[in-house]
């Protein structure tokens, strides 16, 4: 079981593109694939699920106990990623549903496959992993307050706060009761522990599942909307170069030990549109302009994250032991 998840993870860049190939196919073959969008949310929510049973109760505590790098990890993406998008947002297009689009995925991140790549580029993946409940939290409790920071009364419009909520609920709070709830079942009983962990090769499946029906719901709408998602590709490439090192200095200025260090370089760089994905289909007006602007990003960043992987594992030294974070 454990060499099947490790080949799924050494694989999971290919599976995602593969999964996204697919969705395309069938959506030039079939038509009606719109349909599928009231499936998003239920396969987010399996996909978050299978994520959070991979953090132990114990590195629950662990990531809260390890202050100096929870800390970093969120001055990172709480201080440091929004003052880099302040500046992005400067040159954007005036649109207000393109601004918002970009916004909602570089101001969350990601706390599903950044754990996995993050794992193959020598960081504390772990650790990092322990620290996505409150990432999430977070970002569900800041997001609507940058947007009104960088959108003044378009957010206002734009943005309601029950699909916040709805997503909080769902998103969040269920699938981590339910995980902690499996992990229980699976600390007393064996068929409960063969149960959790069969389950733990999940998450790149999951994590496949969800884009293939994100595509095959949000592309048959996305035509009128190509010149808006062509337009934000260099924004994200540049998002893309500048976000790791900028995790990276914050992680020294925190005195993190390499492999920390790297964990946040990960985070920064990586965004979480797949989650945000549904609070953008709930804006009025939001087809096709914010799903193109979200799946594009997507795209850009799978793409980068070949190059992370390789890059950032080389921060810091060539020890290849992930040490413990500095607390």
């Amino acid at each position: 079981m454990h060499i099947k998840r490790e080949l799924l993870e050494k694989h999971q860049v290919g599976i995602y593109f593969g999964s996204v190939a697919l969705a395309v196919l069938v959506v030039l073959l079939v038509p009606g694939t719109t349909a599928l969008e009231s499936g998003i949310n239920p396969a987010l929510a399996v996909m978050l699920f299978v994520t959070f049973l991979q953090v132990p109760l114990a590195d629950l505590r662990r990531a809260i106990t390890r202050g100096r790098f929870l800390a970093a990890l969120l001055t990172t993406n709480f201080v440091a990623v929004p003052l880099l998008v302040a500046v992005v947002v400067q040159f954007l297009p005036p649109d207000p549903l393109v601004r918002l689009g970009v916004l909602l995925v570089l101001l969350t991140p990601c706390i599903d496959y950044v754990v996995t790549f993050s794992h193959l580029g020598r960081a504390d993946a772990r650790l990092l992993l322990a620290a996505t409940p409150t990432l999430l939290i977070v970002q569900m409790l800041l997001l609507p307050v940058y947007l009104g920071l960088f959108l003044g009364h378009d957010a206002v419009a734009l943005v309601q706060p029950g699909p916040f909520v709805h997503a909080f609920v769902w998103l969040i709070a269920a699938p981590l009761a339910m995980a902690g709830a499996m992990q229980l079942w699976a600390a007393r009983s064996l068929r409960g522990k063969n149960a959790s962990e069969a389950l733990g090769c999940l998450p790149v499946p999951a994590t496949a599942v969800v884009l293939f029906i994100v595509v095959l719901a949000v592309l048959p709408q996305i035509g009128p909307a190509t010149d808006a998602a062509l337009g934000v590709i260099p924004f994200y490439i540049l998002f893309a170069m500048t976000a790791p090192p900028i995790g990276w200095s914050v992680g020294r200025l925190f005195h993190l030990d390499p492999a920390a260090g790297r964990a946040v370089a990960f985070s920064a760089g990586t965004r979480n549109s797949l989650v945000v994905l549904p609070l953008a289909l709930a804006v009025p007006g939001a087809i096709p302009v914010l799903p193109a602007i979200i799946v594009t990003q997507t795209l850009v960043e799978l793409i980068s994250e070949l190059i992370y992987v390789r890059l950032i594992a080389k921060l810091g030294g060539a020890a290849h032991a992930a040490p413990q974070a500095s607390k």
